[in-house]
């Protein structure tokens, strides 16, 4: 059994891997912003990658939510079953009423890539480097609940497990941790019925990946800890002051914007289920404001019921 799970879950990333996404060769712009245009660019993209090999979404040996349910603790623990989405068999149309909400929303990332300056003959440009998650199994989201409203549909994401700490590296061997999540997600879709080919998509607020009451190395914090490296007095003394450690030494608590992309492939209208792809982008971790920080591509499937 836990063989045929490797398997299929091994076949289901190596379906998702991302190819080389060229992006916008101009400089890289430091601010804690992406651009729309980016985004769009890296979301087309991603859905074609997705969507041409069609029962992407679907693996050899798919798992619904009433299986899932059937199952206890001891049959779910070290299969890897927790960090999966549930698949949804169907091709109906769900059109949601006044009140109705999106619950059980399950979100799980197949393949991650990191917007690196690669050269070219001679030049360089950017590209989305296909990056090998380091993380264990709990990368996914889950529980993951909002409000629907208007025709179009607009999902407001509420509350659930709607982040979750990630890191994945680069072929160099780089690390590039960053805060997975849709917090605050407010996505407008393009129609008023969830069906096969329905879109939505929207920003999220992406927080810090510390929190304030972390210390690094040298014992500094956001709000707690030194305000200065200790064991460094002669960097931070003089005319210039600490203006070689500034940013290190004053953390801060960044929270940036992240654009996602939903699209409908299968609905259940019996259970009131959909599934589909999704392609995500949002910035990564700062060091609490002492690093640039790098853009993330994040493509996969999700899961969610209309209640």
């Amino acid at each position: 059994m836990k063989f045929t799970l490797f398997a299929t879950l091994a076949a289901s990333a190596a379906a998702f891997s991302p190819s080389g996404i060229i992006t916008s060769t101009a400089p890289s712009n430091t601010a804690l912003s992406m651009k729309l245009e980016d985004f769009q660019k890296a979301a087309s993209l991603g859905f074609a990658t997705l969507l041409t090999a069609g029962a992407l979404a679907q693996p050899a040996q798919a798992i619904t939510k009433s299986e899932l349910n059937q199952l206890s603790y001891l049959q779910v623990k070290g299969t890897g079953l927790a960090n999966r989405c549930p698949e949804v068999v169907g091709e109906a149309s769900i059109t949601p009423k006044s009140g109705q909400k999106l619950v059980d929303m399950c979100i799980e990332p197949k393949a991650w890539a990191v917007e690196e300056e690669v050269g070219n003959k001679g030049a360089t440009e950017k590209r989305f480097v296909t990056s090998k998650v380091m993380t264990r199994q709990t990368y996914t989201l889950d529980g993951i609940e909002g409000t629907l409203s208007g025709s179009p549909i607009v999902f407001s994401e509420k509350e659930g497990i709607d982040y979750a700490a990630t890191t994945v590296q680069l072929p160099g061997g780089e690390r590039v941790p960053f805060l997975f999540t849709v917090k605050d997600l407010v996505a407008k879709g393009n129609g008023p019925a969830f069906k096969p080919g329905f879109q939505m998509g929207g920003t999220f607020k992406t927080p810090s990946y510390r929190t304030g009451l972390f210390l690094d190395p040298k014992g500094r914090g956001g709000t707690t800890g030194y305000d200065m490296a200790v064991a460094l007095p002669g960097l931070q003394s003089g005319e210039e002051g600490d203006d070689e450690l500034f940013k290190e030494n004053n953390k801060t608590f960044d929270v940036t914007d992240g654009k996602i992309e939903f699209e409908v492939n299968k609905v259940n209208s019996e259970e009131q289920e959909i599934g589909g792809v999704f392609v995500a982008t949002q910035l990564s971790d700062t060091d609490m404001g002492s690093k640039v920080p790098k853009k993330v591509l994040t493509k996969g499937i999700f899961y969610a019921r209309v209640e």
